[in-house]
């Protein structure tokens, strides 16, 4: 029988068989998280939900959330689910892991949730923040803001000889 191993997840492909590893959903992604993760979970995305609308969509180990673009994303673990968040300000938090620059204007902060009670301000705060600063109106406002000039200085009247 011809076929091949796939490099990704090892699985082994008859010849003709279509296969896509990379696709996921969001179901696969969270079915084997215990009990606690699972709730916690479902309380990020129903508070993601209630900002308004957005587009929510599996990506290999994520699940993303975004409006014009990703304002957060979730990657489920073992133990905790990961949460990256987009904010245009660094935060100095004890629930925030680490901070990354991802762009000019845009800040990644990763935090761990271990429990739907961690889910709560100021975490929603930030979500909150994250989803307004991803709308498209916030965005161009972003990218046409100029420092602001310095005043200008006061001219001498020069005298004529």
């Amino acid at each position: 029988m011809a076929g091949h191993e796939c490099y990704h997840c090892k699985q082994w492909i008859e010849e003709g068989q279509k296969h896509d590893c990379w696709t996921t959903t969001e179901a696969a992604l969270t079915e084997d998280l215990p009990e606690d993760l699972r709730e916690a979970w479902e309380r990020v995305r129903e508070t993601a939900l209630s900002f308004g609308d957005q587009r929510i969509y599996a990506s290999h180990k994520s699940i993303m959330f975004s409006r014009q673009s990703c304002y957060f994303f979730v990657r489920p673990k073992r133990n905790f689910l990961e949460l990256c968040v987009f904010l245009r300000r660094e935060l100095k938090a004890p629930q925030v892991r680490r901070v990354d620059r991802a762009s000019k204007v845009k800040v990644v902060h990763t935090i761990r949730v271990t429990h739907r009670d961690e889910v709560e301000p100021p975490l929603t705060d930030w979500l909150r923040e994250a989803y307004d600063i991803s709308s498209p109106a916030s965005q161009i406002a972003a990218k046409t803001k100029r420092a602001p000039r310095p005043p200008a200085k006061p001219r001498r009247k020069q005298s004529r000889s």
